[in-house]
């Protein structure tokens, strides 16, 4: 199984404070993302809506993003990808985003809640 996680949605889905760092909650993110890949032995990308900065480096997980940033980009990577695979019915896209979700779904991938996944692999 091979997992593409919408990183902001996954981040707002539990109200951390993440808002009054952006930069640090992504960080968090990709950090636990690598933990929990490389204890599970899972295949992740995590797509961002822009490259953060300065660039969060990581072990096992892909960091991404939109080509350029703008509203529902990073939804559009995600889809992008998901069509751009030979197998996306290996694919589970981590998301609460309704719209995102049955994109991923007409092209094959599962959806897997935002919020369950952040307690997978960020137990609060």
């Amino acid at each position: 199984m091979r997992w593409i996680v919408d990183g902001m949605n996954v981040i707002g889905s539990r109200p951390d404070g993440w808002w009054r760092d952006r930069h640090r909650a992504m960080a968090t993110l990709v950090a636990n993302l690598d933990r929990w890949a490389i204890a599970e032995g899972e295949q992740v990308t995590v797509v961002f809506e822009r490259p953060p900065a300065p660039a969060i480096e990581a072990t096992a997980v892909t960091v991404a993003s939109a080509p350029a940033a703008a509203p529902n980009s990073a939804d559009d990577e995600i889809v992008r990808l998901v069509r751009a695979d030979a197998h996306p019915g290996q694919i589970r896209v981590a998301t609460s985003d309704r719209a995102l979700s049955e994109r991923v779904s007409d092209a094959g991938a599962t959806v897997f809640p935002a919020e369950r996944f952040r307690a997978l692999i960020d137990p609060a």
